[in-house]
């Protein structure tokens, strides 16, 4: 019943890699689809984002009320205690169950996945789920391979209780293989490292991706998943109108519309200014598509996510007519 996005001012640009980086413009949009990519500034948490989310995605539902938050995100605040909390707080919804949910570039599935089952159990009548993430935080910027990729930015939707009705989500279809852990990962800050004796400092607290393995298992898994989702609601591929996948990287996101056959037109992407912001990636699409009128009341609506873990999923819905909380 409501849906917003926020990305922080800053920008860098391609061209402002390449100025520190052994790379171009024309080397990572062709790997990438990527031109420039919004980062939190000096003194920005991943909290402030998800609020300034948050906040739109409420302003969209017509009101603050809601029941329970939701957060999707792999660079909380702090390990400890949980960021969904602090959100909730500077919403003014005080008292209210809030959690983190970690599923990396998955996140925001789950999430919906999660705030359904509160709604199906009476525990909450409205759910607000936010995916947010300062992944430049977690990137070597001396990595070329992942400097490039990963950018910063929030996004959030509100969902209620209904019926039989646009808006309605559908069947979720969900997945994870953690024997593959090791294709996205950060090695340091957790209970392994320390058990292992890792030494802090020594690169382990920054992301490690093993590209052409994590780009396979994502069309196959995304596609997998969407298929299921599919059959799932009783839809066939070319009943989609807009498929709303995971921004991972263009390359990506053109073999998986291949692979299932639905053409480019109905694949919107926001990969070429937005970067890859993992879980906030897919609530950030709907909120600038339906702002720009790309995603209108009706259309039938794919959505799709694939992150490390390995973890995966896809659900549809008709969508409802709301205002842009963009």
């Amino acid at each position: 019943m409501g849906v917003g996005g926020w990305l922080p001012p800053d920008v860098v640009t391609n061209d402002d890699l390449a100025a520190r980086l052994d790379t171009s413009d024309a080397w990572i949009r062709t790997r990438t689809g990527i031109a420039r990519r919004h980062v939190a500034g000096r003194g920005t948490a991943v909290s402030d984002l998800a609020v300034e989310a948050g906040r739109r995605a409420l302003a969209s539902a017509g009101g603050p009320a809601v029941d329970a938050v939701v957060l999707a995100t792999m660079t909380p605040d702090h390990p400890v205690p949980a960021t969904a909390p602090v959100v909730a707080a500077r919403l003014g919804l005080d008292g209210v169950p809030a959690f983190d949910l970690a599923a990396t570039c998955a996140g925001f599935v789950y999430g919906l996945a999660s705030a359904a089952g509160l709604i199906a159990a009476s525990v909450a009548e409205r759910v607000l789920v936010i995916g947010a993430e300062v992944l430049t935080g977690i990137v070597d910027p001396r990595d070329r391979s992942l400097a490039v990729l990963f950018a910063d930015g929030a996004g959030a939707v509100v969902l209620r209780a209904g019926h039989d009705e646009p808006g309605a989500l559908g069947p979720v279809v969900l997945g994870s293989d953690g024997a593959r852990d090791d294709l996205l990962y950060i090695p340091g800050g957790g209970s392994r490292a320390r058990a292992g004796g890792l030494p802090a400092g020594t690169g382990g607290e920054f992301l490690r991706m093993r590209g052409r393995e994590i780009f396979r298992n994502a069309v196959e898994r995304m596609a997998e998943s969407s298929r299921r989702a599919l059959e799932a609601a009783g839809w066939k591929t070319g009943d989609v109108d807009r498929l709303v996948a995971h921004q991972a990287n263009a390359r990506i996101l053109a073999a998986l519309g291949d692979e299932l056959e639905i053409p480019a037109d109905r694949r919107p992407s926001t990969i070429e200014h937005t970067g890859n912001t993992a879980s906030a990636s897919i609530p950030l699409l709907l909120a600038e598509t339906v702002a720009d009128g790309r995603l209108r009341p009706g259309h039938r609506v794919l959505i799709t996510a694939f992150g490390g873990g390995l973890a995966w999923g896809a659900t549809t819905l008709v969508w409802p007519e709301l205002p842009a909380g963009h």
